[in-house]
């Protein structure tokens, strides 16, 4: 009797995720086509993943052992069916799960053709696109509609994408009767094996053009120049990048769109530096107003305000007026505005300020 958890390396009160988990590790280590690998101990992992890995047979399993095929009309893991393949070699075959295989060796996938179900949507999704929008800094801010135009792949206005012309509908495929794949006998490294792959007559379709459409030739696009308003959300910086689901080239017969990609330009202030979602200034004040505080006004995104300059204000010191910054992306609140102020010395003095600077210098200031 074969000891299918201890092949898995997972004790009996294993979950399911546990045993996917290790079969995945120990399948892809043993895989023949990999260096060190051994066509046998991937043949026996497989076996033993094909029983654990299914609620019933595992069932059986635990009542009976390696040999419940036997038992309760059960069937075991070098059974027909599983996944609808039958790998079978004069009743010394074996089984694959190749949905399990097309995830861990995506480059296999492609030549044995597991998971050709999963490959034959990618192919019908139309390809992503990516552009620029320019922003000023106030947009960026507030967030705006902008409109973007780009010429793309879209929809056949003609036949709606369809890819028919007007009055007739693309017929089913006669060779995959609809379902855009076929079953094929394959002879590779693990034996012969049936593997769905794309129907050639219909290129995956599942539908024949017979009347195709004169607009778009049959194949269901035209490249157009093409307007969109997209939202630009408040608060959105400079190299962002934004998701425009649907709006990428459309697909061939009416199939899923790809996306657009916004990669987000921010132009410069005069007066205003971004740091994050916080704003700085730089605010100049005379040396009599660092010395017995002041109230003055400047500048801020939501107009002018009064700052109070403390008393003894040196220079470099910043002062923070909160919830002036930028509005927090697809959040809630601002940041603050912070004003460093800069005492300014004056390059020319007239005889009256000269003496009074030279009286207070006398007194030590």
């Amino acid at each position: 009797m074969k000891d299918y958890y201890q092949i898995l390396g997972v004790p009996k009160a294993a979950t399911e995720a546990e045993i996917k988990t290790a079969f995945r590790k120990l399948a892809h280590q043993h895989h023949p086509d990999k260096a060190g690998g051994n066509n046998d101990k991937f043949k026996e992992i497989n076996e033993a993943y094909q029983v654990l890995g299914n609620q019933e047979k595992r069932a059986q399993y635990d009542r009976f052992g390696s040999a419940y095929q036997n038992n309760a009309g059960g069937q075991g893991a070098g059974a027909n069916g599983f996944g609808g393949f039958d790998f079978s070699q004069g009743g010394q075959g074996f089984n694959i799960n190749m949905d399990d295989l097309g995830e861990m060796f995506g480059g296999f996938g492609d030549i044995f053709g597991f998971g050709g179900g999963r490959q034959q949507q990618r192919q019908q999704r139309g390809a992503d696109l990516q552009t620029v929008v320019q922003l000023n800094f106030r947009e960026a801010m507030f967030g705006c509609d902008k409109e973007v135009r780009l010429k793309k792949p879209t929809a056949c206005s003609d036949c709606r994408g369809s890819g028919a012309q007007i009055g007739y509908e693309p017929e089913t495929c006669t060779v995959c009767h609809g379902s855009g794949r076929v079953v094929k006998t394959q002879r590779t490294i693990l034996g012969n094996m049936q593997v769905q792959t794309t129907c050639d007559h219909c290129g995956g379709q599942g539908k024949i053009i017979t009347h195709p459409c004169p607009r778009c030739h049959g194949q269901g696009i035209v490249n157009e120049q093409t307007t969109l308003t997209v939202k630009i959300p408040a608060g959105i910086a400079d190299g962002e990048t934004m998701r425009v689901s649907g709006q990428g080239e459309a697909s061939p017969r009416s199939g899923q769109a790809g996306d657009l990609y916004l990669q987000i330009r921010v132009g410069a202030d005069d007066y205003f530096v971004r740091e994050g979602y916080n704003l700085r200034v730089n605010v100049p004040i005379s040396f009599s107003q660092a010395v017995l505080g002041a109230k003055i006004e400047i500048r801020t995104v939501d107009g002018p305000v009064d700052l109070k300059i403390p008393e003894g204000t040196i220079s470099g010191k910043i002062l923070i007026l909160k919830n002036k910054g930028v509005p927090i992306l697809n959040g809630h609140g601002r940041g603050d505005q912070l004003v460093e102020v800069e005492i300014k010395v004056p390059k020319s003095l007239n005889r009256q300020q000269k003496k009074v600077l030279e009286e207070l210098k006398e007194q030590g200031l």
